[in-house]
């Protein structure tokens, strides 16, 4: 059975003052009907301008995005309207600047509905009551008349969720959907989304820096790093055994629950040295070189494929072998 996307060497650039951005480069994945798929990497690894790309709300970048077998970039403007919000939706990173200050969120839910399926206003108020109890938002039918300024943090992001979730998609991408809350609400908004999604059946693409929201919620793995892939697996594949020396740096700078109790002491956190290369210049050899401790000339020189070394699990690596044979 194809996948339900199959995005294959995206490329988003970015024209600027200083040169060409490369902001994704020859990044390819796929989710299937169903499955939730994290994608991890530090801040400014291409995370959020991949997603943004599968929506085309950039620029068109080469590459292909099939989406049940259609090329989303060969699409017209209309038709990819037709697609959005109802058949892929997406969760934006910050509620209070996605929402519409002046707009209720009743009206703002109740846009894509009226849109996609042609309710009328009376009827796409109700589908939004329903859609704010389906979120766990106390007293609806008052809430659905209120403007986002009047809710609170993790409200207004349950209220992203359910724009997103109004027309049942069959792929939501969630880009950051528990940042800026506190753990509690974190908790709720992600057992909120597990829940949904057995409800509703939709595919999940999961962008976040947290790696315990990924071992909680996601099925397989995607870590980027400076615009590009350089390692994929299942969750087990990627905790149990990671291959890539970034991957590995993400471990190791994750905290522990009870690190501190052994009898050595508090574990340090490691830290990845050094800086993200620029994107505005072409990176030669392997991008992770200059921060590398285990680096050498072939890794300067030669950009490394990223190769299947496992059943479920590719990296871009010239010594995943290594790091096989050290596990």
């Amino acid at each position: 059975m194809p996948p339900l996307l199959d995005v294959q060497n995206l490329q988003t650039h970015f024209g600027t003052i200083d040169g060409v951005v490369r902001a994704v480069e020859g990044v390819s994945f796929h989710i299937n009907a169903g499955e939730t798929v994290g994608v991890v990497g530090e801040s400014g690894c291409g995370k959020s301008v991949t997603a943004m790309s599968i929506l085309r709300l950039i620029q068109t970048p080469p590459g292909k995005i099939l989406f049940q077998g259609r090329d989303l970039l060969e699409l017209s403007e209309p038709e990819m309207q037709a697609i959005r919000g109802k058949d892929i939706s997406m969760i934006f990173q910050e509620p209070m600047t996605s929402l519409n200050p002046v707009l209720t969120v009743g009206r703002q839910i109740g846009e894509t509905v009226v849109l996609h399926e042609g309710l009328s206003a009376r009827e796409a108020e109700q589908r939004a009551v329903e859609m704010l109890t389906l979120v766990g938002i106390p007293a609806p039918g008052r809430r659905v008349r209120e403007y986002p300024h009047q809710l609170s943090g993790g409200m207004r992001q349950r209220v992203m969720i359910a724009m997103a979730l109004a027309c049942s998609p069959q792929l939501l991408v969630a880009d950051e959907p528990t940042t800026a809350l506190d753990v509690t609400i974190q908790a709720q908004i992600l057992e909120l989304m597990r829940d949904l999604k057995t409800r509703v059946g939709a595919a999940i693409m999961l962008i976040t820096h947290d790696l315990g929201v990924v071992a909680e919620m996601a099925q397989r793995v995607i870590v980027m790093y400076a615009g590009r892939k350089v390692e994929e697996g299942t969750v087990e594949e990627i905790f149990l055994n990671p291959l890539h020396p970034y991957t590995r740096g993400l471990m190791g700078a994750m905290p522990k629950l009870g690190s501190s109790l052994h009898e050595t002491g508090r574990t340090k956190l490691t830290e990845i040295q050094g800086q993200v290369p620029s994107l505005r210049k072409p990176i030669i050899g392997c991008a992770f070189a200059s921060r590398c401790p285990g680096v050498t000339d072939v890794c300067r020189k030669i950009a490394p494929a990223i190769e299947q070394k496992a059943p479920a699990h590719w990296v871009a690596c010239h010594y995943a072998e290594r790091a096989m044979a050290a596990a």
